[in-house]
C-alpha cells in the first residue's frame, strides 16, 4: 500500500510560491500579506495560527494575527472585517474557525470581500467554483486535488465517492472532482447504506468529523482512501478511518497525522500568493 505524505506535495507548493515570489522582487512590490483574526482562546485554533505563521515567516510572507476576546460580540468581529476589507496593504484574510457559539460564522465569513477571501469560503467564491471560474478554493480541498495531482491519481473514469457536505470540504471538493471530470457521489449523514456504496468507489474521500468511524475494509479492495479528518484522542491523532487492515486491502492512503493536513496551509499560502498577484497586477 502507498502511503500519501502530504510534507512532499506540500514542499513542492512552496518551491511554486518562491519562484512566483521572483516577480515580486524584481517589481519591488511589497510582499504578500496575509491576516488572520482569532477569535477567543480555542487551544486547537492557537496551535492552527501559529502554524500559518510559521509558513508565512517561511516564504518572507508578511503575517498579521488579530486576537479578539472570547466575549467580542458580531458588531466587533464585523467591524474589524470590515476595516481588512479597505486597508489596500492587506491581501488576504481569513476568519480563524470554528467561532465561539454565539457569533454566526457564515454570517461573519460573508463580511470579508471576495477579492480577499483566502479560504474561498464567501458566497461569491463558492459561486464562483460551483461555475468553475474560482480564483481560489477551499484550502483543504484545494490541497487534496493537489495531492491527486502529485501522485498521480487519475479519477477520470473513476467512480468517486466523497463522504461529508461541509462547506469547508465536502462541497468544494465535489465541484473541483467534477472539474477534474469524475464521476461523483456525495454521501451525507442522511445517506443510506453508506457502507454499501463505499464498496463501489475506486477512490473515496472521507470528511465526516468522527474519528475511526470507518474501516479499511469498509472500501473496496484496491481502493484508494483520503483521509480528512482529524482527531485527538487519548491515546493519539487519528482520522475518520482506522487504518488497521488497510495494508494488504488499499492500494493507497493518507496517514493522518501527515496526510492531508500539511497541504490546508500550504494551499492557503497559494491563495494568498493568488490573491496578491490579483491585487498588484489589477
Amino acid at each position: 500500500m502507498i502511503e500519501l505524505k502530504g510534507k512532499p506535495v506540500a514542499d513542492s507548493v512552496f518551491t511554486e510560491i518562491t519562484n512566483q515570489l521572483t516577480l515580486f522582487t524584481e517589481k519591488k512590490w511589497a510582499m504578500p500579506h496575509l491576516v488572520v483574526v482569532l477569535v477567543g482562546e480555542n487551544p486547537a485554533s492557537e496551535v492552527y495560527v501559529s502554524h500559518k505563521e510559521k509558513a508565512c515567516q517561511k516564504l518572507n510572507f508578511k503575517s498579521t494575527l488579530v486576537k479578539l476576546p472570547e466575549t467580542a460580540t458580531e458588531s466587533d468581529v464585523r467591524q474589524t472585517l470590515e476595516k481588512l476589507n479597505q486597508d489596500q496593504s492587506v491581501d488576504a484574510v481569513l476568519l480563524q474557525l470554528p467561532l465561539p457559539a454565539h457569533l454566526d460564522s457564515k454570517k461573519l465569513t460573508e463580511v470579508i470581500y471576495p477579492n480577499k477571501d483566502a479560504d474561498g469560503l464567501t458566497q461569491a467564491s463558492l459561486g464562483a467554483l460551483m461555475a468553475g471560474q474560482q480564483k481560489v478554493a477551499s484550502c483543504t480541498s484545494a490541497g487534496i486535488i493537489k495531492m491527486l495531482e502529485f501522485y498521480n491519481i487519475n479519477v477520470v473514469n473513476k467512480k468517486v465517492v466523497v463522504v461529508g457536505r461541509s462547506l469547508i470540504v465536502g462541497l468544494p471538493l465535489f465541484h473541483l472532482l467534477l472539474q477534474k471530470n469524475a464521476t461523483v457521489t456525495l454521501c451525507h449523514s442522511k445517506t443510506e447504506n453508506i457502507k454499501q456504496v463505499l464498496q463501489d468507489a475506486d477512490v473515496a474521500f472521507v470528511a465526516i468529523g468522527k474519528p475511526n468511524f470507518f474501516k479499511a475494509t469498509d472500501f473496496k479492495k484496491g481502493a484508494t482512501v483520503i483521509d480528512v479528518g482529524i482527531h485527538r484522542l487519548p491515546e493519539g491523532l487519528c482520522g475518520d478511518v482506522n487504518p488497521e487492515s488497510a495494508a494488504g486491502h488499499l492500494s493507497a492512503m493518507t496517514p493522518v497525522p501527515g496526510g492531508v493536513g500539511p497541504m490546508t496551509i500550504a494551499m492557503l499560502m497559494k491563495n494568498t500568493m493568488t490573491l496578491a498577484l490579483e491585487n498588484r497586477i489589477g
